[in-house]
């Protein structure tokens, strides 16, 4: 699992679980459809969903904003965990209870 050796790299603890329904497990925490991929993380109160950057993950923690979560849509070859040739530049998008949605970071290879 790349994106979860890349949190303990980076000194998140982590506990994997599967579920027996994702797709469930991912609306009962309001992730928005148009932001699912792979990956469903509950963070100190918050949804992490796909293979966001540790790096964004403790810009979170140390913001707190008032959001759900922030997501990286799909598998964007580049994120980590994705790591492939021909990287690509993906967004992390942050996303409410409300469905709002809003750029909570860029990455560019």
């Amino acid at each position: 699992m790349g994106w979860v050796s890349h949190l303990q790299d980076n000194g998140f603890t982590v506990r994997t679980t599967d579920v027996p329904d994702i797709s469930t497990f991912k609306a009962e925490h309001d992730v928005p459809g148009r932001l699912t991929s792979c990956h469903t993380a509950l963070v100190d109160g918050y949804v992490i969903e796909g293979h966001v950057p540790a790096e964004d993950i403790e810009r979170l923690l140390e913001e707190r904003p008032d959001i759900t979560g922030i997501s990286v849509p799909g598998m964007p070859v580049g994120a980590p965990g994705m790591e492939g040739p021909n990287p690509q530049e993906f967004a992390v998008i942050s996303f409410d209870d409300d469905g709002q949605m809003q750029l909570f970071a860029t990455h560019t290879p």
